[in-house]
């Protein structure tokens, strides 16, 4: 394996241990992250420039569309023509393909790769990436993925990574709504929850939500329900990710009323009551607490 240079911009929860990876694997690795934070192995940087001069790969994982493009508008100018910019941010298909599109105008292959896995993902290397961008983009990439994941599709061209991604959460929240009020149903109905799984795991109910991140504590495999909901997944980040699929839809006109409905509970749940720093599955014992009129 060559060993790349690569700047690592967004240090946070799932950069810092994607960017550890990548330098356990010899790659040299340079990240900054506006926070200051920092990442084994990697060396850090004093600002985006210092990160990706001189680099073969940029790599970014950043909060949100907005800055993704004022980062990659910095880092793009401080690359050489031929080297590989790559976004595991999710955000939304306009900023993926204007990003795409800034890079290939200064001579750089691109790819948007957002990441499904979570945390325990990104620190296992088990993510797996949905990207958009060109074919030699994604051959470039695929070394990279296979470092930090387990498993990289190529989607088509630019911003179909982010159309993927966009597309499996608005699926992931609406199931596990859906999950969790047939749970405090069974409750309400008197059907005891491990039954209610036992049922439903094995039948045509089945969901990952249901299958792999039982909401209920104590059924299934340990999920972030039996630690009091410490967020695997934040609620705020399924709001956003909502947020984002109904953004979408609006932009070709698609119907989607199940992700619509999906995002205005998340919304509900998060900023009226106390979904925030919880994860998404605790909608179970909101459900739970509630009456049909309340």
């Amino acid at each position: 394996m060559d060993t790349l240079k690569i700047g690592f911009i967004g240090l946070g929860n799932m950069g810092a241990p994607m960017a550890a990876n990548l330098a356990a694997a010899g790659h040299s690795v340079t990240g900054f992250d506006v926070a200051g934070t920092t990442a084994k192995g990697v060396t850090p940087a004093e600002d985006i420039a210092g990160a990706v001069t001189g680099a073969d790969v940029a790599i970014t994982m950043l909060p949100n569309g907005s800055i993704l493009r004022q980062v990659a508008a910095q880092a793009i100018t401080h690359m050489s023509s031929g080297a590989l910019f790559i976004d595991c941010s999710t955000v939304d298909v306009e900023s993926a393909r204007n990003t795409a599109e800034a890079a290939e105008n200064a001579g750089l292959l691109a790819v948007d790769a957002p990441v499904s896995g979570g945390i325990g993902g990104a620190s296992d290397g088990t993510l797996t990436f949905m990207a958009g961008g060109s074919v030699d983009g994604f051959a470039k990439a695929q070394p990279l993925f296979d470092i930090m994941g387990q498993k990289a599709v190529h989607c088509g061209e630019a911003g179909a990574g982010q159309a993927a991604k966009i597309c499996n959460n608005m699926i992931l929240g609406a199931t596990m709504i859906a999950t969790c009020e047939a749970f405090a149903l069974a409750d309400k109905l008197g059907l005891d929850r491990q039954k209610m799984f036992d049922v439903v795991s094995t039948s045509s109910g089945y969901s990952w939500s249901m299958n792999a991140y039982c909401p209920a504590p104590g059924v299934g495999p340990s999920s972030p329900a039996d630690n009091d909901y410490k967020p695997g997944f934040a609620a705020e980040l399924m709001l956003k990710d909502l947020g984002l699929s109904q953004q979408a839809a609006a932009l070709v006109d698609a119907d989607t009323p199940m992700g619509a409905m999906a995002l205005e509970l998340y919304r509900r749940f998060v900023e009226d009551e106390d979904g925030m720093g919880r994860d998404f599955s605790a909608m179970l014992p909101r459900f739970a607490a509630r009456g049909r009129d309340d």
